[in-house]
């Protein structure tokens, strides 16, 4: 009597289907649909997870196959694949190095080893070539599901003690999957590609070399992690070192420094020193931010610095938030224990108390509330970059008090706010995230489902739809992220705009409506810039020092070429300033190449030179930042031309 044969029934990206028997793998499908896929497949996804080609496949699926032409898993897959050929190509070159760890990162991956000598910059090189060598052997990469115990002594006998420790960490529910490369072996989730010469040899590259403990615990092994870009072709990767040529030009840090902008030390780690050139910027941001709120119907406040943990209790801060949170202990007189308070890590509690002082009605709303509000928050030592990342930062900060039906025409309004400010600011496109509820969170699922429908609704309704960002919403609400493309392709989060049901309930906001009762407003979070540090840093990056004219901390240099003319200098000099320029002398017994050198390293927008010649003619000669050839104009015309591209582009 015949057996049945259990049967799956696979259905394709363009609706068709086909039967095969169960534990089929996504390569022998590849193989029945043609022998050229076969050849170019390199995995699949089955029922939305990326699937390796040799995983078996026992039930109904909706599956893809994938070749190097779809992006996204070519990516992830070979950047993987090139950790485990890396971490090969080390052990063996040297075979006492022990393996850790080897995951995929934005754009490439790193790996971790434990080896008594260090890895030197020379070192990478030779990984690279020993890795090139893998790769023209295609060795087939093969896998298998053991069990924990055997694997376990596997590893042991094979002295990898960090294999054992992952080993023992994998979830009882989770299959142990072992990789082979050839002959060397990983542990590891997969999936991989098929064979080793499907990764495209020209295209990979070894960055550099950092310490890394085992973990994140500074209390383990320290090791040693190489980092490594790929990508599916030789031009992209070209492509990608030129724009970290173009990046490290541009590094805020460098032309802070060149431009003397700010400084940072030791003793006030992830705070930021503002230099006068700098706090200049900062200020002509702030005042700039300032009229478009009071145009946008904005009233501007401000809140303490410090506040009791009461407040943070009751807000569910000090539950969700507390650890990026500095607390402040005080001897309060006459107290029986310490007030425990704490440097306020936003702003949004303290309006919720505003908004409650006084009986508001239904006509007082919206009321869009603004604060240049002045935060701190912990960031781990590591994580601090420059003025993008840091402890101590100011944010253009909004809450907008509103009711239900008041949430659609203030999300269009403020993307519409939003769309002008980047615009005057150099960024003419943007793309929007919507990010949905966390793991961790306040409120319940329906205040949730609630919240989520209301922020996706408005923002379709205003024209715009987002890229899901799932689980990455705020622990009381939906947001929607805004993301700028600076001008080497980089991405950057600044605006964000959140709805909240949850913070009004537990601080008790009220409103009283139209049939006399009291209801909670719906609290619209909302920044447009985000923080300020982070903002003038990502302008310094994308305008590579050569801020717009009104921005430019120094807006014109007046130098003289002779001292016959300091006179006339410091005429011109007056003359710019009377009309709203920032201008500065340069009298100097220097040559005036110095000069002009000198101050086009800080990056000063205007040079005007001033000789014998232009004193008797009441003119000037005019450099400009970025341009070989000069113009000889005249001072009335001179003037006016700067003190016009001197005026914010609100006040145009």
């Amino acid at each position: 009597m015949a057996l049945d044969t259990k049967s799956v029934s696979l259905t394709f990206p363009d609706g068709n289907s086909r039967s095969y028997a169960a534990g089929v793998t996504p390569a022998q499908v590849a193989a029945d649909i043609s022998t050229s896929l076969a050849k170019k497949a390199i995995s699949a996804t089955v029922n939305g997870q990326h699937w390796d080609l040799q995983w078996p496949i026992e039930q109904d699926a909706e599956i893809a196959i994938h070749t190097m032409k779809d992006e996204a898993q070519a990516n992830e897959l070979i950047r993987h694949d090139f950790a485990h050929v890396m971490a090969r190509a080390v052990q063996e070159i040297w075979p006492a190095t022990k393996v850790t760890i080897g995951p995929v990162i934005e754009n490439g991956w790193y790996y971790d080893f434990d080896r008594e000598e260090p890895f030197t910059p020379e070192d990478l090189g030779l990984i690279e070539k020993k890795m090139k060598e893998i790769i023209n052997k295609r060795d087939p990469v093969t896998t298998e599901i053991w069990d924990r115990e055997r694997a376990i002594a596997f590893y042991k006998a094979n002295n990898e003690p960090y294999k054992v420790e992952l080993v023992e960490a994998i979830p009882g529910d989770e299959p142990v999957r072992m990789y082979w490369h050839g002959h060397w072996q990983d542990l590891c989730r997969g999936p991989h590609l098929q064979h080793t010469g499907q990764l495209p040899g020209d295209a990979f590259k070894l960055m550099s070399i950092a310490g890394a403990y085992w973990r994140g615990d500074s209390s383990r092994p320290m090791l040693q992690r190489i980092y490594g870009v790929a990508f599916t072709g030789k031009e992209k990767l070209k492509a990608y070192l030129h724009m970290l040529e173009e990046a490290a030009k541009r590094d805020h840090r460098k032309l802070g420094k060149e431009m003397d902008l700010f400084h940072m030390q030791e003793e006030a780690p992830g705070q930021i020193f503002w230099h006068p050139n700098g706090w200049t910027i900062y200020t002509q941001l702030q005042d700039y931010m300032r009229r478009q709120q009071r145009r946008g119907g904005y009233v501007e406040v401000n809140t303490p610095q410090v506040v009791d943990r009461k407040l943070w209790e009751r807000s569910g801060h000090w539950d969700k938030y507390q650890e990026n949170m500095f607390i402040v202990e005080v001897d309060e007189e006459h107290a029986r224990e310490k007030a425990i308070n704490a440097l306020k890590p936003m702003n949004c509690p303290c309006h919720v108390e505003i908004f409650k002082q006084g009986l508001k009605s239904y006509r007082d709303l919206p009321l869009r509330m603004a604060e240049f509000g002045s935060c701190n928050r912990y960031e781990p030592s590591g994580a601090l970059h420059g003025i993008m990342r840091v402890r101590g930062f100011t944010q253009d900060d909004a809450h907008i008090f509103a009711t239900e039906d008041q949430i659609e025409s203030e999300t269009a309004e403020f993307i519409r706010f939003l769309s002008v400010i980047y615009k005057d600011l150099g960024f003419e496109n943007f793309s929007v995230k919507f990010s949905d509820r966390p793991e961790t969170r306040a409120g319940s699922d329906e205040v949730w489902d609630k919240a989520e429908e209301a922020l996706l609704s408005a923002t379709r309704a205003a024209g715009i739809e987002p890229e899901l960002n799932p689980g990455e919403g705020a622990f009381y609400g939906p947001k929607l992220e805004f993301v700028l493309t600076d001008a080497i392709g980089r991405d950057w989060q600044c605006g964000t705009f959140q709805v909240d049901f949850v913070l009004p309930e537990r601080l008790d906001a009220t409103y009283i409506g139209a049939d006399g009762a009291k209801h909670r407003p719906v609290m619209l979070h909302r920044a447009t810039l985000g923080s300020f540090e982070r903002f003038i840093g990502i302008l310094i990056e994308e305008h590579a020092g050569k801020l717009p004219f009104w921005l430019a901390p120094r807006q014109v240099v007046v130098a003289s070429i002779t001292s016959e003319a300091d006179d006339y200098v410091h005429e011109v000099v007056d003359a710019l300033k009377a009309e709203g320029v920032r201008a500065e002398a340069d009298t100097r017994n220097e040559k005036i190449n110095y000069k002009v050198r000198e101050h086009s390293v800080g990056k000063v927008p205007v040079i005007l030179a001033v000789g014998n010649r232009e004193v008797e003619e009441r003119t000037v000669s005019v450099r400009r930042l970025g341009e070989k050839q000069t113009s000889v104009q005249s001072l009335d015309d001179v003037t006016k031309e700067l003190a016009q591209a001197a005026t914010p582009p609100d006040l145009l």
